[in-house]
């Protein structure tokens, strides 16, 4: 589902490579936590699975896409597949979760008459319907990630990646978020979380964990001896 072979990742004028020939294989429906402290390149890497950087060497192939071979005019492609959620949110303030995510699905080519009844579906499934005509700024910070996520499976991806979704959200809110996670992981999504948050990766002692120290994968739970 997701493969890294060799990939280095350089940022001109920016110091030493942000990552250095990591290669790692996350299989279709597991759920995996990317650790690491800050700068040790976690966000770097989803960034690259998302193709929103290309590396510097080696290949990143996320659901059939290569960075060597997609065009920047074929990566809509792949984030009809591939799902991101941030640690900021990144919704749209003024306006309400329902339009929040309708937007999501108007710029995915949804059909009109379609917007609003996927986007309520969307807003059930992660526990909102409630909240459906709340502006974005009138909820709370673990009710706003939670319109994040549902804005992130628009698309009915196979992949969700999420850039410390827990980072700005107090205990019970990032409680409930990582039950959300699993829910979808439980359904068959494949699911690649970043943190450097360990205390909440030891709450899942299951899961696959890569940790990665100064750009280099330093450990790897699910590698194969």
């Amino acid at each position: 589902m997701i493969k890294l072979a060799d990939v280095t990742k350089d940022f001109p004028k920016r110091g030493p490579p942000a990552l250095q020939k990591v290669t790692f294989h996350i299989r279709k429906g597991e759920f995996a936590f990317l650790t690491g402290h800050s700068g040790s390149g976690k966000s770097t890497t989803l960034r690259l699975i998302h193709m929103a950087h290309r590396p510097t060497g080696g290949e990143v192939r996320v659901s059939g896409f290569s960075s060597a071979l997609t065009s920047e005019r074929e990566v809509w492609k792949l984030r009809r597949r591939v799902g991101m959620v941030f640690q900021d949110f990144r919704l749209l303030p003024s306006r309400t979760a329902l339009e929040n995510i309708t937007f999501a699905l108007e710029v995915t080519g949804t059909p009109r008459p379609q917007l609003i009844p996927r986007a309520q579906r969307l807003l059930s499934k992660v526990g909102l319907s409630s909240k459906a005509g709340s502006r974005a700024h009138e909820l709370s910070g673990g009710e706003q990630q939670r319109v994040a996520i549902a804005r992130a499976l628009a698309t009915e991806p196979l992949v969700l990646l999420a850039d410390e979704p827990s980072g700005n959200l107090d205990e019970r809110a990032t409680r409930g978020v990582l039950e959300l996670f699993h829910e979808l992981n439980a359904s068959g999504m494949c699911v690649l979380m970043a943190t450097h948050d360990l205390d909440l990766v030891r709450r899942f002692p299951g899961a696959r964990v890569l940790e990665l120290n100064e750009g280099r994968l330093a450990y790897d739970s699910g590698a194969v001896s």
